[in-house]
């Protein structure tokens, strides 16, 4: 097996008294798309921050390509491309020229660079919209422009900070079938994102981390299977509030959420029989999927 390309071991990152990333330890392999989840205020950003040299780290040791330790070096950033969540893009600016002028950052050649446009273009779905200012573009087209830019030096990584959010469903799946691509054709991802649909369709492994610290890390199908009932039932009476009392002999784990009661269970037929004939409650029966152990592991409240 080849070396990962990321290896991080006790990274560690602190605020003044406030301890952010705590002592956490995980690898990327090369070929695989690799996600990190957590709540507002978990420690993902200032981790992808140490990832990529904006943030020094406290302590713990990051090594990147099994051969730098230190992130920031020019070594590291022409092997990488950056994703943020920002639409860093310059308006003023066309399409193409947003292309050109990042791949001179990287050093590039014009005729390297000409030849790259026009595959990103294509990769972009933009190749109408070459020669028009940044911004007049949709949100979708932006997103898929700051993706195709950070491709421009063909990097063996590409980290990416919530690619898709505030993105319509066309645009989404566009963008994840654009993603998917790249996996095929060997760039690694490392990817962050509050989308779980996002990190089901293209994660190979994931972490979720909150208050700094991994909770749990593996395959999304067998985090599930590891860690929760494999049916759920969801309970919402017509007219609230939910009395959750009357439901205490249903056999399973409950969770309340409003005037929502999630049944967790072995077997959601058996949950249904229980409710059958209940024409004051709309009941759901639905396989058990990962924005539940999202919530399972990091709880219900709202974070700021």
């Amino acid at each position: 097996m080849s070396p990962p390309l990321i290896l991080a071991t006790g990274v560690t990152k602190r605020y003044h008294d406030r301890v952010v990333v705590d002592g956490i330890d995980f690898e990327v392999r090369a070929g695989e798309c690799f996600g990190m989840l957590g709540p507002n205020g978990a420690g993902k950003t200032t981790t992808l921050r140490m990832l990529t040299g904006l943030t020094p780290k406290d302590a713990g040791q990051l090594r990147l390509f099994d051969r730098f330790t230190d992130p920031a070096a020019p070594e590291v950033h022409r092997r990488l491309g950056v994703v943020s969540q920002e639409d860093n893009l310059d308006d003023d600016l066309s399409v193409a020229e947003n292309i050109v002028i990042y791949g001179r950052y990287f050093g590039l050649s014009d005729p390297l660079i000409r030849t790259r446009l026009e595959e990103l273009l294509e990769f972009a779905q933009l190749v109408e919209r070459r020669h028009h200012p940044v911004r007049i573009l949709s949100g979708g087209m932006k997103r898929r422009l700051v993706i195709a830019r950070a491709l421009v030096a063909a990097p063996e990584l590409l980290i990416l900070d919530e690619p898709t959010t505030g993105l319509d469903p066309q645009a989404r799946h566009l963008i994840w079938q654009r993603l998917a691509a790249l996996k095929a054709n060997g760039t690694t991802l490392f990817l962050t994102t509050h989308y779980m649909e996002e990190a089901a369709r293209l994660c190979d492994r994931l972490m979720i981390i909150d208050a700094g610290r991994i909770l749990a890390m593996g395959q999304p199908h067998a985090l599930i299977q590891e860690h929760l009932e494999p049916e759920v039932v969801e309970i919402r009476p017509l007219v609230p509030p939910l009395d959750r009392e009357a439901f205490a002999h249903l056999p399973g784990r409950m969770e309340q959420s409003g005037d929502t009661l999630y049944c967790h269970s072995q077997d959601a037929s058996e949950v249904m029989q229980h409710l059958r004939g209940r024409r004051d409650l709309v009941c759901l029966s639905r396989p058990a999927g990962l924005e539940d152990l999202f919530l399972k592991l990091t709880g219900r409240e709202l974070r700021d």
